[in-house]
């Protein structure tokens, strides 16, 4: 399909780590070794990765998302990032808990329940599975570092997002102590498994600056004249499948990245066999989908 080789080069590291939310043993069970024949080649374009894990059969940004994706046969996740009132990152997508978590039932005089305004230790106590399926009751909130630990027992790659940096000052170092912690910023994984991702240019900024090594990309759909400002920072635009076309990929593709190579595009949320097909038409490096075995199939038909 379509090569596009990802780019890093490794430079020093940062310090130090983060707590731990308590996990269920399900959660904590250590996974089987990894079929290489469910696990698509790496060579392959685009790149298929499961948005929030596979969240369209498992509860979004959970360790159960996790494996599903990987029991599915994708090396390639997706996951959120915001942050605790006492600092600890957290995998969850909306800046508040009503959504996905029991967090109502808990703490029913916590209103808005905003993310920020709960601790760690008040946010394990929370289930984050019943809200999709009874099957997944008791399945908790991940911790950044559990996250970071499953995916790697897991031997995948990881589109991480930090979501809102707005809100959480100084969530970039943080982040990067807790990647550091979990042996995600040695050569290898900056290399070819980790992409970092964020809707915020300044922070992505702030990343670049901290750590130009790392392989970013910044999501939305900038127009084509500012291509060459953003193409000084990130290394890929990550933009919505109904924002694009063919002409808007082939710019992207003619700039050059922060690395040398020509920038990228992952296109976002791909569910549909059409849709996923008609961005595979377009070029684009890497298709995000809560549904990633719907694009599989869709563009394998194509080859």
């Amino acid at each position: 399909m379509y090569a596009r080789p990802a780019a890093a080069t490794a430079v020093s590291l940062l310090g130090v780590g983060a707590l731990l939310l308590p996990t269920t043993t399900a959660q904590a069970a250590t996974p089987p070794s990894t079929n290489a024949a469910q696990v698509s080649a790496e060579t392959d374009r685009p790149l298929v990765v499961a948005h929030r894990g596979a969240s369209a059969y498992a509860p979004e940004n959970t360790l159960a998302a996790v494996d599903k994706a990987r029991e599915m046969g994708f090396r390639w996740v997706e996951n959120d990032v915001q942050r605790t009132k006492d600092g600890e990152l957290i995998i969850m997508h909306d800046d508040n808990l009503k959504r996905t978590t029991n967090v109502e039932e808990v703490f029913p005089d916590r209103s808005p329940w905003k993310v920020a305004d709960f601790t760690s230790a008040e946010i394990a106590k929370l289930d984050a599975g019943s809200w999709f399926d009874a099957k997944y009751a008791g399945t908790r909130v991940p911790t950044l570092e559990q996250y970071m630990n499953r995916v790697e027992r897991n031997h995948q790659k990881l589109v991480l997002e930090v979501k809102k940096p707005e809100l959480y000052p100084g969530i970039e170092q943080d982040t990067l102590r807790v990647l550091k912690k979990t042996g995600w910023l040695d050569a290898d994984h900056v290399r070819s498994k980790l992409v970092w991702q964020s809707f915020n240019a300044d922070s992505m900024r702030k990343v670049h600056a901290l750590r130009p090594d790392i392989k970013k990309g910044f999501l939305g759909t900038p127009s084509i004249a500012e291509l060459p400002e953003y193409a000084t920072f990130v290394d890929q635009i990550n933009s919505r499948h109904t924002t694009i076309s063919q002409t808007y990929v082939a710019a992207i593709h003619a700039m050059t990245g922060p690395h040398g190579k020509p920038l990228e595009i992952f296109t976002w949320t791909v569910d549909e066999a059409a849709d996923a097909r008609r961005a595979d038409s377009y070029g684009v490096d890497g298709i995000i989908s809560n549904k990633p075995d719907v694009v599989r199939s869709a563009i394998s038909a194509e080859d």
